[in-house]
């Protein structure tokens, strides 16, 4: 038996289904047999441009979640939106810089910046703006609290963190990875397969996630900027502020700006893939620690973008969590309020009207001959029991209608 494959059938069933989440997980695991690309309208793809081994196919129809998303794991309590909780807060980090420089309130950097300094990591492997295309995004590894910093803020476009994960690992130490709840999901099946997975990367953390949307979304802020075609020196898609303004930087100085509920709710979110919008964990269940926007309702209760000091919702999801978690309340590097888990549904009713929904949507795969991730262990089945069963079989039927007509981008 040959040793090697013409290609990955897992990869190929994956794109042949959209269901790629852009990670690199198998880039990253196929010995360059892979790489990564980005394909029109402005998503992370591979590229199969060698044979693939046995062992490397093995590992990447197991780890990649386009195939299988990881299960939850055990904790005292598990929502079937919100995932494992054993420790639930608001707060924010207590450097008032920090806090500034997040999307929220800085709680993921100013976790990562105590995990630095105490020695618990040396490393953190990240997502940060391209210096030579400052609106995409490269991986990076920093080391210093001042480079966390430089890649503080969210990046809504696509990112491949998983390409580059074998040399990451390989260089020993302790790092700390920070990714998209797919991305998460990749490594901690990843790990069941690589033990340094486990011997190197003690800290995994992640957040809520709306999406990827295409680059194409953000040509359309640039449009809209009027700097469209313009020579770039930055682009931070908000931050600076809660939530912060969406904010371009031409080579020339001129500056464009844009709140954020016009560049995420008016652009950005019309362009999300197709993946996302079926995902079954996009609160980065897996992970050891997730944070979010703890927004403020309005008086309806629907969150308010109003500018506000930062706040960010943190939840500790496993043992490894809650120590770190304890460690930098120690020394205040963050403060934190309790939160009842009852008060997520408030802060994030578009996360939880997506998970209830996945079940409806994913199910119209199998009667248009589509392929779906398999998703054991999430709860899938038991948030679609608070679905009104009118929108989820519109779902369902939307679902089908748009894959055959090849518009699912549009669900």
């Amino acid at each position: 038996m040959s040793e090697n494959l013409p290609d990955s059938p897992t990869v190929r069933r994956v794109l042949a289904g959209e269901l790629c989440t852009g990670c690199g997980l198998c880039a990253g695991v196929a010995g360059g047999a892979i790489r990564m690309e980005s394909t029109p309208p402005g998503y992370n793809r591979p590229v199969v441009q060698g044979p693939v081994s046995r062992e490397a196919e093995r590992t990447i129809a197991d780890a990649c979640p386009g195939a299988v998303v990881e299960p939850w794991a055990g904790a005292p309590e598990i929502h079937p939106y919100w995932g494992p909780l054993r420790q639930v807060m608001t707060g924010a980090a207590t450097n008032e810089h920090t806090r500034f420089e997040g999307s929220s309130g800085g709680a993921i950097s100013g976790l990562l910046i105590h995990a630095l300094e105490t020695g618990l990591i040396d490393r953190v492997v990240h997502i940060a703006a391209d210096p030579a295309q400052p609106t995409r995004n490269v991986t990076v590894v920093s080391r210093s609290p001042a480079e966390v910093l430089a890649a503080a803020g969210s990046r809504y476009t696509a990112s491949s963190p998983l390409a580059d994960i074998d040399a990451l690992v390989a260089e020993g130490g302790k790092a700390a990875f920070v990714g998209k709840p797919c991305d998460a999901s990749a490594l901690r099946r990843l790990a069941r397969h690589d033990p340094r997975i486990a011997a190197h990367v003690p800290i995994v953390l992640s957040f809520f996630c709306g999406g990827i949307p295409s680059h194409d979304g953000v040509g359309r802020i640039l449009s809209a900027m009027g700097l469209a075609g313009e020579p770039l020196s930055a682009f931070r898609f908000r931050g600076r502020g809660w939530p912060g303004n969406c904010a371009a930087e031409t080579s020339d100085g001129r500056v464009g700006e844009m709140s954020y509920a016009d560049s995420w709710g008016a652009h950005l979110s019309k362009e999300v893939q197709f993946r996302c919008k079926i995902c079954p964990d996009a609160v980065g269940g897996v992970a050891d620690i997730a944070c979010a926007d703890a927004w403020y309702g309005d008086d309806s209760g629907y969150p308010s973008f109003e500018e506000e000091e930062g706040r960010s919702l943190i939840i500790a999801r496993t043992e490894a969590g809650e120590a770190l978690l304890k460690s930098a309340l120690d020394v205040r590097a963050i403060e934190v309020e309790p939160l009842a888990p009852g008060e997520i549904d408030k802060m994030q009713p578009s996360q939880a009207r997506r998970k209830r929904l996945v079940l409806a949507r994913t199910a119209a795969l199998p009667l248009v001959a589509q392929p779906r991730p398999r998703m054991p262990g999430l709860k899938v089945a038991e948030a679609a029991r608070q679905a009104p069963p009118v929108e989820a079989l519109k779902n369902l039927l939307g679902t089908v209608r748009r894959t055959i007509q090849g518009r699912r981008s549009r669900l």
